[in-house]
């Protein structure tokens, strides 16, 4: 029985939670959705939404919600996905679970052994978990009279905000890291400090806001900062609308369509829209019509042209060469290496109608551009600069740089950049150039994550072995003593009910038997068994009250008072005192008081050498 115990108690921590029959439209407390079985999808009551597992990567799965696509569409079409609970840490294919425990607490396990993301709420009530028409996954406690909600997927969006659905000063959009990589990626959308909704771009080491133009005042982009409310929202119309008093419409405003708003892996803001799930989606709005103005589209020491073709290009300036060209991101690496020398062991090559913003050095205005090379030339970290016309102003403005980031190139923009370059003929530029330049599409990679058996719980695993193996110990002992049981039975043909199977012939007597004879005192009951080995009616019951123990030890004449005559005086007086004084210590009935088996082992041969 211990052993069945410590099975069950094993098994339970193995396999805590039932395995739902879905599709469902909801999971109440102790229910899960299996990564392994392709049927537990969560479906909104409109059909509109789903939520389940997705694979995104090698045997890497991550918990989503994506637009529900109709029966029989092409099965290579990557699903729309709106939402993501594990984008930075899938889970494997085999024993992930999304589990609502016991105590309310929504749980996403990692293969069965560890949990990568929770909702951490908790209740005493009835929870269930709903995916709504709307696309918003809600936690909701169930009380009478109606239901609160614990948690919802609308209050911590991953790139997507759908209609509808607030966005505040606690949430932000994080774009993923690519097409068909899920990750969170380098570009943000939050509300900033001064109360107006920004873009950044944060690389981990480099981070530059871009969207609104970070060089206008807000009262330039008519944004308002004193609404600390911070909030925004897209309705289904097609009219977003935000506490900053930023606004606009989509192109196709007025009409009730399926929309999502979101920051894409490129870094643009852009709202998609379509009709249903049968037609594609198409660009009804985006922040930004010049990808080249988005920061960190191409790299550090890289610039962006536009390319009527393909939309873009990157391109490493001279004298550097691309890291990955599997990743423009990040950008491109010097051939050279720069050392503070005299100044003669440089020059400068211009890049006409280039820009790139931020990592100057100072800001010097009106000067000449002589004076501005001086400058860049007399600093060991400038590697080039900015010099461009100001129509405002009506004089030239120098602005040298520590580091080439956002580079751009736009006809539209009158200024150049020089590049301070050791000794480099600037007719090499246009053929370097062109070299080194590729389209701006990074090319698109799964996450890989491959499931190892290593990973494994051992202890578990080893306990439930240890579990296994000593019931199959007692298995085959109850076996093989039921097999003795049965052979001693047949053997002795006294199995008679109120007999013990033991061959012994001893009879077995019930607590209310044992109770009426005693009448109810706290007394000791012995079988003597017949000496001849006769039936049960030559059996006696002899009684033996515990006040008799009281006697005097040295008179044994009490001990005739319970053997049976029958024996006939063919016994040890001494032993069988002896004998009766343990079986009476035996049966006191406080426990503690009761000697342990070592115990009468050594009283009777105690007995046995006196």
């Amino acid at each position: 029985m211990a052993t069945l115990l410590l099975i069950i108690s094993v098994s339970s921590l193995l396999w805590p939670f039932q395995v739902s029959s879905l599709p469902v439209p909801s999971l109440s407390k102790r229910s899960s959705l299996s990564v392994e079985k392709s049927e537990d999808v969560m479906v909104s009551p409109n059909g509109m939404f789903s939520a389940g597992f997705l694979a995104v990567g090698v045997n890497a799965y991550s918990f989503a919600i994506w637009f529900t696509e109709p029966p029989g569409q092409n099965q290579n079409q990557k699903p729309t996905i709106v939402w993501m609970a594990n984008r930075d840490q899938p889970v494997n294919g085999k024993r992930s679970t999304l589990s609502l425990d016991a105590r309310g607490n929504l749980i996403l396990t990692d293969a069965g052994q560890f949990n990568v993301w929770a909702t951490n709420t908790s209740s005493p009530s009835s929870v269930e978990l709903h995916l709504e028409d709307t696309g918003d996954l809600v936690l909701k406690e169930i009380m009478v009279g109606g239901s609160k909600i614990l948690w919802q997927s609308f209050d911590f969006p991953t790139n997507t905000l759908l209609p509808h659905q607030s966005f505040t000063r606690r949430t932000s959009l994080v774009s993923s890291r690519s097409e068909t990589n899920h990750s969170s990626g380098f570009y943000k959308l939050f509300f900033n400090n001064d109360n107006i909704i920004r873009l950044l771009y944060d690389n981990g080491d480099i981070s530059s806001g871009y969207w609104p133009d970070p060089w206008l005042m807000p009262v330039q982009l008519k944004r308002s900062t004193y609404n600390a409310s911070r909030i925004a929202v897209l309705d289904s119309l097609g009219n977003f609308t935000s506490s900053d008093n930023f606004t606009f419409i989509t192109s196709d405003h007025g009409t009730v369509l399926q929309r999502r708003f979101i920051v894409d892996h490129d870094g643009n803001l852009r709202v998609y829209s379509r009709k249903d799930a049968t037609e594609k989606w198409y660009v009804s709005w985006q922040a930004q019509m010049n990808p080249c103005r988005i920061h960190g589209v191409c790299g550090p020491n890289s610039i962006c042209t536009i390319d009527p073709g393909s939309g873009s290009k990157c391109s490493c300036v001279p004298g550097y060469r691309l890291k990955n060209v599997k990743d423009l991101s990040q950008g491109c690496e010097q051939t050279y290496n720069i050392s503070c020398t005299t100044s003669e062991s440089y020059s400068f090559v211009q890049l006409s109608h280039v820009d790139f913003y931020g990592y100057d050095i100072g800001n010097f205005l009106g000067i000449t551009f002589e004076e501005c090379s001086k400058k860049c030339l007399e600093s060991c970290y400038c590697i080039g600069f900015q010099y461009s016309f100001n129509k405002g102003d009506g004089h030239f403005n120098c602005y040298p740089k520590t580091m080439l980031l956002n580079g751009c190139h736009s006809p539209a923009f009158e200024g150049a950049f020089y590049l301070k370059l050791p000794n480099v003929n600037s007719s090499s530029y246009e053929s370097f150039i062109e070299e080194s330049s590729t389209h701006c599409s990074n090319e698109t990679r799964e996450v890989e994550r491959m499931y190892v058996k290593d990973h494994e719980n051992g202890k578990v695993k080893l306990m439930l072995w240890f579990a296994v193996g000593i019931g199959g110990i007692e298995v085959i002992c109850i076996l093989v003593v039921w097999g003795f049981l049965i052979r001693s039975g047949q053997q002795s043909g006294k199995n008679a009910q109120g007999y013990l199977p033991l061959g012994t012939g001893f009879r077995s007597y019930t607590y209310s038997e044992l109770k009426k004879a005693t009448q109810g005192k706290s007394q000791m009951m012995m079988g003597i068994q017949n000496k001849d080995g006769g039936e049960v009616g030559n059996w006696r019951l002899v009684t033996w009250m515990r006040a008799e123990k009281t006697r005097a030890s040295a008179d044994a004449s009490w001990l005739k008072e319970i053997i049976d005559p029958m024996i006939e005086g063919d016994f040890d007086l001494y032993k069988m005192q002896a004998l009766v004084e343990v079986a009476l210590q035996c049966v006191e009935e406080d426990r503690d008081a009761r000697p342990t088996m070592k115990q009468v082992v050594e009283m009777l041969q105690t007995y046995e050498n006196d």
